[in-house]
């Protein structure tokens, strides 16, 4: 099975063909929303980290913005800065460049002001996307895909249909030699001993192990657990009383494929399989973690209805809730309710998942991607503003 794609420089491919524009910083992304309202063929990311922030924080944002930039959906880079934010801006661009692509740098305070910076990052963003323009699709098999797995506004339908279907989706694409990258740590508590046995090694499963200490270990450093806060209110409505309930059914994304190995957030996996990477559940860091680990499309369960996209990574919105699929009809692609119906299995499912994902990655475009539902997004943090 094969997919139509971009490559790059790298030797990674991509599904899209963005210039991106990045802030590196809270303070511009009014610039970075002025410059990409006005070009056709762009795509923004702003976020609202960068700044007094501890340097364990300030580290994620320069590994995340890095790896957001290299993602194989874009072309190339502009990256916009203040001038006196705490990210590294040297080594931002040095890494990107590294990966061959062009990056272009424009300094607000010293250009002069935000309507300059914005005029002169339009005139560049043309220039960027008319070369953009002339590179050409070509045929790759499908284990050049970096499939990201996550599940959002969930139900019981969830963890019943999707999620499972998912996980079928995911082994098809591990056996054929891809990539895919599983997350939502907060959604592997009380099952995660049960997604250890999937490791392919003891040091794997430790990983997990700790990923999920981790996370608790959070939470009651500030003085609470993780109930209130997982299961969502939403989840609750859905019929997901516990955490342990919901994780159940989250961690059906995973499939039966062994897992390769473990990483941090926005971290590229270096490993063919099936992998984890740390990240909570919420749509806009987790989004940005998956894109950053290099993902170039990915599947997204939902029972209730979640409408967020990514600015440039397709992300395939699928349910098996009738009720969202008719409801939420403006967001979501694909509706598996037939498998609770009877009229469909949960392998067949998955075929038609990973199908539909290949035509993704080929061009056809996505709910989000249609409705521009693509831009609420943020980076994962682990410490406070200071």
């Amino acid at each position: 099975m094969d997919f139509m794609g971009y490559r790059r420089a790298d030797k990674t491919v991509g599904t899209r063909n963005y210039v991106g524009v990045l802030s590196a910083v809270v303070c511009v992304n009014e610039v970075v929303d002025g410059i990409v309202s006005q070009v056709q063929g762009t795509a923004r990311f702003t976020h609202h980290q960068g700044c007094c922030q501890t340097p364990l924080d300030i580290g994620i944002v320069n590994r995340t913005l890095i790896g957001l930039g290299r993602n194989p959906n874009l072309h190339s880079v502009i990256i916009v800065s203040l001038g006196c934010e705490s990210t590294n801006i040297a080594e931002v661009v040095e890494k990107i460049q590294a990966s061959g692509k062009r990056v272009e740098h424009i300094v607000v305070q010293e250009i002069g002001g935000a309507a300059r910076t914005t005029a002169q990052g339009i005139l560049l963003a043309q220039e960027m996307v008319r070369e953009a323009s002339l590179q050409q699709r070509e045929a790759f098999p499908i284990s050049e895909l970096v499939m990201g797995l996550k599940c959002g506004s969930s139900d019981t339908t969830s963890g019943l249909v999707s999620n499972p279907s998912i996980g079928v989706a995911s082994d098809l694409l591990v056996a054929a030699g891809g990539i895919s990258v599983l997350g939502e740590v907060t959604e592997f508590i009380g099952a995660e001993h049960i997604l250890a046995r999937h490791a392919a090694n003891e040091e794997v499963a430790k990983g997990i192990l700790n990923l999920v200490d981790r996370m608790e270990k959070r939470a009651v450093a500030v003085g609470e657990d993780i109930r209130g806060g997982q299961p969502t209110g939403g989840n609750i409505k859905g019929g997901l009383t516990t955490i342990e309930e919901k994780s159940l059914g989250a961690i059906a994304k995973a499939g039966t494929a062994p897992i390769q190995a473990v990483y941090e957030y926005g971290v590229r996996p270096t490993v063919k399989g099936l992998v984890v990477m740390d990240s909570p559940g919420r749509e806009p860091e987790i989004l940005t973690g998956l894109a950053a680990a290099g993902c170039n499309v990915i599947l997204f369960s939902t029972g209730r209805g979640a409408p967020q996209g990514f600015p440039f990574v397709p992300v395939i919105k699928i349910t098996g809730s009738q009720t969202a699929a008719i409801k939420m009809i403006d967001h979501i692609d694909m509706n598996l309710s037939e498998v609770i119906d009877g009229g469909d299995t949960v392998p067949e499912a998955g075929e038609r998942i990973l199908e539909e994902a290949v035509r993704v990655a080929t061009g056809a475009m996505t709910k989000a991607e249609i409705s521009g539902y693509v831009n609420s997004m943020d980076i994962y943090m682990l410490g406070p503003v200071i």
